[in-house]
């Protein structure tokens, strides 16, 4: 076999091998799921003007804008413990399928001729008598093994039902990498989708106030009912097994539980 032949085949053979990646990347890449990226919008308040002001906006300009844009199942809530909290808080939660439409469409909602009209009492808001005290927001990517968001299948009265927003900080990246892989490939989702939570989503925190930090929502048709199924998710051998592996040990330095309702013009 001379010299020529050799490289010929070689260059063949380097030549297939290049085509076999470039087959594989694209079936990846074309066989991965959509993720919906995350704004939680928590706009903090103290009295009852203010809260007019906000939910006016949000209801009559920020909503209608955002369908504008094709988002859609934008949750508005408020927290269960406005009523005596000296901080009351009004949470928004927007997903978006891009990253980079986040600061796009919040930066064009400004010139838009029907959030300036709907929105103008917000707007115009002055240093004396401010819409809000305080508005923080929360980036956030869908996990790998729930990437979109769900509008749960809830029944009752919107005065009963329960949202519960849950934040898990984490000691280190290490530790909030293995609680992120503990919900994906540990069995975690799953294990609330069989127990019937009602997750609304799943998310790694990529900007916010805390971090590192994952978030999530469940949601319930009433306190009794959220109350039976943590206690059978306690219960459950699967998560007794899953909590009970030393991979995943103190996982968690910091978990924080929010209860939350619906709003009248929240879209779930």
């Amino acid at each position: 076999m001379d010299i020529f032949t050799i490289k010929f085949k070689s260059m063949k053979y380097l030549i297939l091998f290049a085509l076999t990646i470039i087959g594989l990347n694209s079936y990846a890449q074309g066989n991965k799921k959509d993720k919906d990226f995350y704004e939680m919008r928590i706009y903090e308040y103290h009295s009852a003007d203010q809260q007019k002001l906000v939910d006016d906006f949000i209801s009559k300009a920020l909503i209608p804008y955002l369908h504008s844009k094709k988002i859609n199942k934008i949750g508005a809530f408020v927290a269960m413990a406005n009523d005596t909290a000296k901080t009351k808080k009004i949470f928004v939660l927007i997903p978006y399928k891009n990253l980079s439409d986040i600061p796009t469409i919040n930066k064009s909602m400004f010139v838009d001729e029907n959030v300036l009209k709907n929105g103008e009492a917000y707007l115009n808001a002055t240093s004396e008598n401010p819409a809000y005290d305080r508005m923080m927001s929360i980036i956030m990517e869908g996990f790998r093994f729930s990437p979109t968001l769900t509008p749960p299948s809830l029944s009752g009265s919107i005065a009963d039902k329960v949202y519960e927003l849950r934040s898990y900080e984490s000691a280190s990246e290490k530790k909030y990498w293995k609680k992120v892989e503990m919900f994906n490939e540990g069995g975690e989702i799953p294990l609330f989708a069989r127990l019937g939570f009602n997750a609304v989503f799943y998310a790694e925190v990529i900007s916010g106030p805390s971090m590192p930090n994952l978030m999530y929502m469940t949601s319930f048709e009433n306190m009794a009912s959220r109350d039976e199924h943590w206690k059978s998710f306690s219960n459950d051998p699967e998560w007794k097994k899953l909590s009970s592996m030393k991979e995943y040990e103190k996982t968690v330095s910091k978990n924080t539980i929010t209860f939350l309702k619906a709003t009248a013009y929240s879209e779930y």
